[in-house]
């Protein structure tokens, strides 16, 4: 790949799912798989167009139990284009002779191609050509230019077009016991010669679906609605060495949109409305070209391609269309069905890049959360709690989604799933609320819902933890970090885990915090805070006791994940390295074998080490202090050397955390950890995972990484404070963000140098506060800054 374009060569059918994935085109609002348009879903291809926040709950029969769940749709397939030579078999790389292939991503512009070559016997050829999009600046549109090219000789070919009702949630392997037929009530019909429409509702949520499609090609059509397909027909009469081209272009639109009356109808108009393909990527290209500006990244080499690929993708799932939906990130993208499009912690991977770029759309994330405050209140009442508690899981209405069950490949077992327990999610969302309004600077935001959403998260931290006579501090117990290998202690009859390291220190980081946010609220905001959230005068009193009093336990000179986790056994690494190769998903090979990872010092991710992510050496050393703790960097170098020896790296986030853990404190490993974190989905490290959609918040980790990792970019008390780190193999780069209505600020880092330039604008100087100087930098300034190699 370049810093231009993603290009496969060759047709290879194990690799199509990984190449549907990293093809997929979206704009925020729906994207569609990068699937070829001849190829139904099989084994090989998956087709999938997914829009934001379009779910429906099923139930199963799995394992003598009914099980529940609720997925993001995979919609009605509007890409659907075949031909064939007249009278013979439709053609496709599966059953055809091909004699060349390329797919090719163009990142710029954001545009699919595809060009194979067919041969068709008796010296005849047929090269097809297509081009693809899912239209940026108009986020109901999409569109698919057919070009068709006979060599040899002369040739008849017949080519059918339709929308496809038909399908259903079939995308990932191990859900396929699931119920997956999402689509009832399916339509079909003809607005006007030359453009079909189908129409049908989720069977659950109710919501209507409607797509219209509009043929345009040099020859007659027949419109030939179906039962579950809108088919097109038509038959082109090509000569030798002369192009004939058909576009298809297509309108999505569904019941939950804004600003419209009934799906099928505004579909319609719409697809009637739109140019034809010469013109349509014209606005396209510029709504493109807007976004990269606002997220300008100068990256060299094969890191700079990648970053590159990576935010492509962030963008086409979290786009400035995505501010104005009910919607929060979903963990794998709209670009499969994995996790079942369920939305869990992955925006703390997320945010704190859009922050910087695109604050409108956190905003939008952020109030995706607060509507389901009320629902994270319930959740934190049925378990004898006050304050929120927000789901590990969340899809459509902000309840627990997390399966009940889950399917271990290797052994065929469906297994209890205890991740629900992952309450740190409320840490999570509320250190998003934060960071979101020291980059933004948006008190209206903080001193209204964040300030709320901050209270009953603190609230809920507050009141699960509870008074150890014989510690003489506060526990929270019954949880499970982010290391979703332990669930429980060895052979334990009820899963959950006491005083994980992670969880309490985010959780006295809340409080205290949240106690911040109370001291300097306006007073009239102060007391609208107090009124609605039924605030007594006692509660702040037991934060601050609580924030300074949690136990975080230590065992061998190192903290530990959680109590107990010094006592539990060493794993064979070695020999289980010889015996299977691949241990990411060590829970799933141990548990094959009838044993449990939950006897194990293992860790499937980064779970104490989450901190130094979080959290600067200096602000995790008072944290550490608040809670009467020493954590002096000896301590912290032992404990980052314990779990590295110890994880692994059964997520794509893992190399990412740890990349970014060790470019402060032992610079020369950490490349090897970027290097993961940046070809985990490109080189489909997980093993297949990446076919089912790509890893959103590990590509907008990496996009963090040299944002803020590298150059230690933090915005806190009015100011941006920076203490580069720069890598051998990254030592020099440059981006642009957006700070405190600054747009625009350019930072780049060499050797031994940073520049900060600052836009002309009325606004004031930007703050920069360095390790051992602070700076101003005026509008229409560029400062020059030496800081140490």
């Amino acid at each position: 790949m370049t810093d231009r374009t993603l290009e496969y060569e060759g047709y290879r059918p194990a690799d199509e799912r990984l190449r549907e994935s990293l093809c997929t085109l979206g704009n925020g609002y729906f994207a569609t798989r990068g699937a070829l348009p001849e190829c139904a879903a099989d084994d090989v291809h998956y087709p999938g167009t997914y829009v934001a926040g379009c779910y429906n709950r099923l139930t199963s029969e799995v394992a003598g139990r009914r099980v529940e769940n609720e997925d993001l749709v995979n919609l009605p397939d509007w890409l659907p284009l075949r031909y064939r030579l007249a009278g013979g078999q439709w053609l496709t790389p599966d059953t055809a002779t091909v004699l060349d292939h390329r797919q090719i991503l163009h990142l710029d512009p954001g545009l699919l191609e595809r060009r194979t070559l067919y041969a068709l016997g008796e010296g005849r050829e047929l090269s097809v050509r297509q081009l693809r999009l899912v239209h940026m600046a108009d986020p109901h549109l999409a569109a698919l230019r057919t070009e068709f090219t006979a060599g040899g000789e002369g040739a008849e070919l017949e080519v059918e077009a339709a929308i496809d009702g038909s399908v259903t949630n079939a995308g990932v392997p191990r859900y396929r016991d699931l119920d997956g037929r999402h689509l009832t009530r399916v339509r079909t019909g003809t607005a006007t010669p030359g453009t079909v429409w189908l129409c049908c509702r989720t069977r659950t949520s109710g919501i209507r679906v409607a797509l219209a499609a509009r043929l345009t090609a040099p020859a007659p059509l027949t419109d030939a609605p179906g039962p579950s397909r809108a088919v097109q027909r038509l038959t082109l009469s090509l000569t030798p060495g002369r192009t004939v081209a058909v576009d298809k272009t297509v309108a999505l639109h569904t019941s939950r949109d804004l600003a419209i009356s009934d799906p099928l109808q505004a579909a319609v108009e719409r697809v009637s409305a739109a140019p034809g393909f010469d013109e349509l990527p014209a606005s396209h290209r510029t709504a493109w070209g807007q976004l990269w500006r606002r997220a300008e990244l100068d990256v060299p080499g094969e890191a700079g391609s990648i970053l590159r690929l990576h935010l492509f993708h962030v963008l086409q799932t979290l786009s400035p269309h995505t501010a104005d939906l009910d919607v929060g990130v979903p963990a794998r993208g709209l670009h499969g069905e994995a996790y079942r499009g369920h939305v869990f912690w992955d925006e703390l991977f997320v945010l704190p890049y859009l922050n910087l770029h695109f604050p409108e759309v956190s905003r939008a994330l952020l109030h995706y959360r607060h509507r389901r405050l009320e629902r994270a209140r319930a959740a934190a009442r049925a378990i004898g709690r006050r304050g929120a508690l927000y789901p590990w899981q969340s899809g459509s209405d902000g309840r627990e989604e997390t399966q009940q069950l889950h399917l271990n490949p290797r052994s065929g077992r469906w297994l209890p799933d205890h991740t629900h327990l992952q309450h740190h999610v409320g840490s999570a969302i509320a250190y998003n609320v934060w960071q979101y309004c020291e980059a933004g600077g948006d008190a209206e935001f903080l001193h209204t819902r964040g300030a709320e959403m901050l209270l009953q998260i603190a609230r809920f931290w507050a009141d699960s933890a509870s008074w150890d006579d014989q510690l003489g501090r506060h526990r929270i117990r019954g949880v499970v970090g982010p290391d979703e290998y332990h669930e429980a202690y060895p052979d334990a009859e009820q899963p959950g885990l006491d005083d994980n390291a992670y969880t309490n220190v985010t959780a006295a980081w809340v409080l205290a915090r949240t106690l911040g946010v109370l001291r300097t609220l306006p007073e009239p905001r102060r007391r609208e805070l107090v009124e609605r959230t039924g605030l007594d005068d006692g509660e702040p009193d037991h934060w601050e006791d609580v924030s300074r009093t949690l136990h975080v336990p230590f065992h061998d000179g190192v903290i530990s994940q959680f109590e107990g986790y010094g006592d539990l056994a060493e794993l064979d690494w070695g020999g289980y390295l010889e015996r299977y190769g691949d241990i990411r998903r060590l829970d799933r090979i141990l548990e094959a074998e009838g044993d449990s990872v939950n006897h194990y010092k293992a860790s499937k991710q980064a779970d104490v080490l989450m901190l130094g992510y979080l959290f600067s050496p200096a602000e995790l050393q008072a944290l550490f202090h608040r809670l009467g703790y020493r954590l002096d960097e000896e301590t912290w170098q032992r404990t980052v050397d314990y779990y590295l020896a110890r994880t692994s790296h059964g997520s794509t986030l893992s190399g990412l955390v740890h990349g970014w853990v060790l470019a402060r404190c032992r610079r020369a490993e950490a490349w090897k950890f970027c290097q993961e974190a940046l070809r985990g989905d490109i080189a489909d490290l997980q093993g297949g995972t990446t076919g089912e959609g790509i890893h959103l918040g590990a590509m907008a980790g990496t996009l963090d990484l040299v944002q803020r990792g590298l150059t230690g970019l933090e915005t806190r008390a009015g100011a941006l404070w920076l203490d580069p780190v720069p890598l051998p193999e990254l030592s020099s780069y440059g981006f642009s963000i957006a700070y405190q209505g600054h747009w625009g600020i350019r930072l780049r880092l060499t050797s031994g140098r940073l520049e900060i330039s600052v836009p002309p604008s009325d606004l004031p100087p930007i703050d920069v506060e360095l390790p051992d100087r602070s700076v101003g930098v005026e509008p229409g300034e560029t400062a020059t800054l030496v800081v140490p190699d």
